[in-house]
């Protein structure tokens, strides 16, 4: 038997015994469906990659796990998640804010710290796009008198 909840990209299933939380994260054009599923401890597996080898920087990882340190969760969920598009800074935020989505979901008490930290909001930023006459979006050819 299946149970679905479903609110914009956010929802709760059990299939059986097996219960995960899922949360869709968007940054620019990065989209990354996260699941959170019950574990003894944290493991990541991002594109059936894990989080080393998927993000090699320290600040890319830290991007990664600032939902669950900032909501003070440690070692308590295994997270696969789907990244598509995007640089690969833009899919870190994407994944961190799916977590938080998918937190959210698990407990709703974790709103205010996520909220205040800004992990809830997508990051409505993106490239603007180019204009007839321009060189770029903003930038114009070179002025000359003569």
């Amino acid at each position: 038997m299946i149970k679905d909840t479903v609110k914009k990209d956010v929802s709760e299933v059990a299939v059986d015994s097996k219960r995960y939380f899922q949360g869709v994260g968007r940054r620019k054009t990065s989209v990354a469906s996260v699941r959170l599923h019950s574990s003894p401890k944290t493991a990541f597996v991002i594109n059936d990659k894990d989080l080393p080898t998927y993000f090699p920087t320290a600040e890319l990882q830290l991007i990664a796990n600032d939902a669950f340190t900032k909501a003070k969760i440690a070692a308590k969920f295994k997270v696969s998640a789907m990244i598509s598009g995007g640089g690969i800074h833009s899919q870190a935020e994407a994944l961190r804010h799916g977590i938080a989505r998918a937190l959210l979901v698990y407990d709703a008490e974790l709103r205010k710290n996520l909220k205040k930290e800004g992990f809830l909001k997508r990051d409505p930023r993106a490239k603007e796009r180019r204009k007839f006459g321009l060189k770029k979006a903003r930038k114009s050819p070179q002025w000359s008198k003569r």
